[in-house]
């Protein structure tokens, strides 16, 4: 019994930890739904043009962007926590007791799988939203005018404006989308999380590489220094002794 609450802590806190990595990404995106829905959803008109299209695109673009350099970064600190963990699995392994390292999170260890599920936390919100929009696809195309729906399609505006807004805004010009279909760029954050969060364990590996080669190479050049350094044995530089006999 005590080994289960143990895993499922430690899962816990593996779900916590993920979960924090994906917000300043899932706030970039709330951003992007509500700048996306002031620039696009003016007057009581609402058509499908060109504006609309290259809002939609610069807002969706910038999401996705700043999703790959948050991930860029957790990625790099999550392998400088893995090397962290792997010095203290070491020194616990050969000496008997673990080498203290205050600042070493076991949750926060570079796994190739962690990004893909933080882009899971931001797809969630898409998703969700394409499935609702999906499921009263007639009523909200049939147009609101209050109630329960009305309150729950605003707030998947803000939620997940980026994604559903171009499908809304084609869908009351009279073009039909369906709004299933935007569950797919809901899928777009988990690819690019995963793929830039490895991207940055590795640049971070190499850099770390590259600055041990250069430590080293630079120690060895000082001692070859050391060792080439010739001893002024007589009055003159670089003059010798003579041999006694």
């Amino acid at each position: 019994m005590s080994n289960i609450k143990e895993t499922l802590k430690n899962v816990g806190k593996h779900v916590w930890e993920l979960f924090k990595a994906s917000v300043p990404a899932g706030l970039m995106y709330l951003c992007a739904s509500l700048i996306l829905l002031v620039l696009t959803l003016k007057g009581e008109k609402i058509e499908w043009n060109n504006t609309n299209l290259l809002w939609s695109i610069v807002c969706c673009v910038g999401g996705l962007a700043y999703t790959g350099l948050v991930m860029w970064a957790n990625g790099g600190q999550h392998y400088e926590m893995l090397v962290s963990g792997n010095i203290k699995r070491v020194t616990a392994e050969k000496y008997g007791s673990s080498y203290k390292i205050s600042s070493h999170v076991e949750a926060k260890e570079y796994r190739a799988w962690k990004g893909f599920v933080i882009g899971c936390f931001l797809a969630i919100g898409p998703i969700i939203t394409a499935i609702i929009f999906g499921c009263n696809q007639e009523a909200i195309n049939a147009g609101l005018s209050g109630g329960a729906l009305s309150v729950v399609v605003l707030i998947c505006f803000f939620v997940s404006g980026w994604t559903i807004l171009p499908f809304y805004y084609m869908n009351s010009a009279g073009i039909y989308a369906n709004y299933f279909l935007s569950g797919l760029l809901g899928l777009l954050p988990i690819a690019v999380a995963g793929g830039f969060y490895i991207i940055g364990a590795y640049a971070r590996r190499n850099k770390s590489i590259r600055q041990q080669e250069a430590a080293s190479k630079a120690a060895a050049a000082q001692a070859q220094k050391e060792k080439e350094k010739k001893i002024n044995y007589g009055a003159l530089p670089g003059t010798k002794p003579k041999k006694r006999k």
